[in-house]
């Protein structure tokens, strides 16, 4: 039963937010060999004034050796 949460800044359409959400379903639905009602995707807006607080530090640098995906951005540049 994968869910999948997408944390991301403000400005995307409700239409790419759907075709993200779809191309995720597909991907883990072909890869992983589960039904389409098994898979859930959360879209989580996060403003960037909060980031590095709320997403870089607890998600990203406190979680890093689980990440299969690393960013390429130094988050004081944010």
């Amino acid at each position: 039963m994968p869910h999948v949460i997408v944390k991301m800044w403000p400005g995307k359409s409700e239409q790419q937010k759907q075709e993200l959400s779809d191309e995720i379903t597909q991907a883990v639905t072909g890869i992983l060999g589960y039904g389409k009602a098994s898979v859930s995707v959360g879209i989580e807006i996060v403003q960037p004034s909060v980031w590095v607080r709320e997403v870089y530090d607890p998600d990203i640098r406190d979680r890093w050796n689980t990440l299969y995906q690393k960013p390429g951005y130094d988050p004081s540049d944010l």
